[in-house]
């Protein structure tokens, strides 16, 4: 594997997509528990419960689910969309949220992951969004990094505390 994979074809997901975007969900949900337990485990059909969600939110306008293809595989998914944060409370404008990204192992730190964002980010500008968000678990050194390197800021933290018995 080089440096940065140049054959990669991120676009639009297809229908025919969904199957590989649920399986690559399910590894996202494994790697983030393996890195904190108390993240949470997915129900056995979680891959297909899903995928389907994703059918119906394929002809949303404000949704953007992207698909990263080398030799017709899909190594990597990002999914986002147009949001209004609570409106009736704050004034803001609407932003994007990058719900979820996910690239297999052996396409990682080889400029996929970037190339999905990219093209995300490219879909929130037509949408007249001027920022986006997302959230990162505090257990994942690599994707602080990346997020990092993406020149993201922390803007909240969100944290945590368990209730214990008296």
């Amino acid at each position: 594997m080089t440096d940065v994979v140049t054959d990669v074809n991120v676009r639009p997901a297809r229908s025919t997509d969904l199957s590989a975007v649920g399986e690559l969900w399910s590894q996202l949900v494994k790697y983030h528990q393996e890195l904190d337990p108390r993240l949470p485990s997915p129900q056995p059909n979680g891959p297909l419960y899903y995928a389907r969600q994703l059918e119906d939110r394929l002809s949303d306008p404000l949704v953007r689910l992207l698909v990263a293809e080398v030799d017709g595989q899909v190594v990597g998914y990002v999914l986002g969309m147009v949001v209004d944060l609570m409106g009736d409370l704050f004034v803001q404008d609407a932003c994007g949220f990058l719900a979820d990204i996910f690239v297999v192992s052996e396409y990682r730190r080889v400029g996929v992951g970037r190339k999905l964002v990219d093209a995300l980010v490219d879909w929130f500008r037509d949408e007249k969004v001027s920022y986006y968000e997302w959230h990162v678990a505090a257990q994942n050194p690599h994707g602080q990094a990346f997020w990092n390197a993406m020149q993201g800021d922390s803007v909240l933290v969100r944290m945590r505390a368990d209730i214990r018995e008296k």
